[in-house]
């Protein structure tokens, strides 16, 4: 694709499942905020701020847009990655609202950890709920009275989807308890699992979304009725007293203050609303070749006996080990053909070294960058290693 056009040839990367590689009109979006209108957002009055706030406020339209979500009920707010954004949200919520915390075990350390430290704070107890092999979960057999659930709705080792989402969000909202989504794997391909639905907040990193390094937070209005006010500093108040205070999120229209405190990353921001025009814009074809990479690349391992795959169908991320080759040197054999491939257990220890008891990994994690002369190359190479 040209908007990917400075890969080198034979430079294959394989690793979006960590951060995505950026389109070129993400980049030139970026450099044109250095260059034309490198301002404060909110803040000043002058020419460059007032482009700077029109561009800022317009992708926080195009995030809504393009999770299939009303203004009238949701708002968007930016802080620095998706770990983040799950902390900043528990460390905020009124525990005394509720009665436990939960999550899954095929959790990423973002809200596996953060559902640790919560429970350890506040005294409420934690639960780990058993995921089934295509993602989703047994409704029915949890109860989710007055529970925090902090989840993920795609995997970030096979790109498992938690399908039966909608249902999970009635069964939460009806026991009276909120439902927190790590969609930090599914934004970029698999958004179709959680647009539209109704959660408390989502959760996501924007560098995996072809887009820069930055953190977003979407959440339902109606959740700052949980949430006590324990992170502030500038840009979060519209006056202030000796002792007091009143906080800019008491207007709707600044209510995206409430997650934001101090100056933002202003040009990532905008950097994330051209990666959304970008995304939003792309002819079929574009995915359909991705889809047809990733499918032959899986195929390809599926044939081998020494290779043993954690997928249990296709995806865009793929993780496997080979039998009697440690995984580490496998990943630098690949690099020194310009093989570009994460290894190891992807922040999910609990679940892929201490449930399944698997050695550690390598990922493939593909993109709409990658050409069919990348899956070619792949396949010549470990064929070699695979004998």
């Amino acid at each position: 694709m040209e908007d990917f056009d400075y890969l080198g040839e034979g430079e294959v990367y394989l690793d979006g499942a960590c951060q995505s590689l950026r389109p070129r009109p993400v980049i030139e979006a970026l450099n044109k905020y250095y260059t034309e209108h490198n301002s404060c957002g909110e803040r000043v009055k002058y020419k460059w701020g007032r482009e700077t706030d029109a561009l800022v406020e317009a992708t926080r339209e195009k995030v809504l847009k393009y999770l299939k979500l009303s203004a009238r009920k949701y708002t968007v707010s930016f802080t620095l990655n998706t770990t983040f954004g799950i902390n900043l949200i528990l460390s905020q919520i009124d525990a005394g609202k509720f009665e436990k915390v939960m999550t899954s075990e095929i959790e990423h350390n973002s809200p596996f950890l953060a559902t640790m430290a919560f429970s350890e704070r506040t005294g409420l107890p934690r639960e780990v709920m058993a995921r089934n092999d295509d993602g989703t979960i047994d409704v029915g057999a949890y109860d989710f009275s007055d529970a925090i659930v902090v989840i993920n709705c795609a995997s970030n080792f096979d790109g498992r989807k938690l399908a039966n989402l909608p249902e999970l969000c009635k069964a939460v909202h009806k026991a009276g308890g909120i439902l927190i989504i790590d969609a930090a794997q599914a934004m970029a391909h698999s958004v179709d699992v959680l647009a539209g639905v109704e959660v408390d907040a989502i959760c996501f990193s924007a560098h995996k979304l072809y887009a820069p390094s930055l953190g977003v937070i979407v959440w339902r209005d109606e959740l700052e009725k949980m949430l006590l006010s324990y992170w502030l500093g500038g840009g979060m108040v519209d006056d202030v007293e000796r002792e007091s205070y009143k906080l800019s999120a008491e207007n709707k229209e600044h209510r995206f203050t409430r997650f934001e405190s101090g100056l933002q990353a202003w040009g990532e921001i905008i950097g994330l609303g051209a990666a959304l025009d970008w995304l939003m814009k792309l002819p079929k074809s574009a995915w359909k070749n991705l889809e047809k990479n990733y499918t032959e690349l899986y195929e390809f391992l599926k044939t081998s006996e020494k290779v043993h795959l954690v997928n249990n169908e296709s995806n865009p991320t793929m993780s496997f080990y080979v039998e009697g080759l440690d995984s580490h040197l496998l990943g630098e054999a690949l690099s020194r053909e310009n093989i570009m491939a994460r290894t190891g257990y992807f922040c999910v220890h609990y679940y892929l070294d201490h449930v399944l008891g698997l050695p550690p990994l390598m990922r493939f994690s593909l993109g709409l960058h990658n050409r069919p002369e990348d899956i070619e190359k792949v396949k010549k190479v470990l064929g070699k290693i695979l004998g």
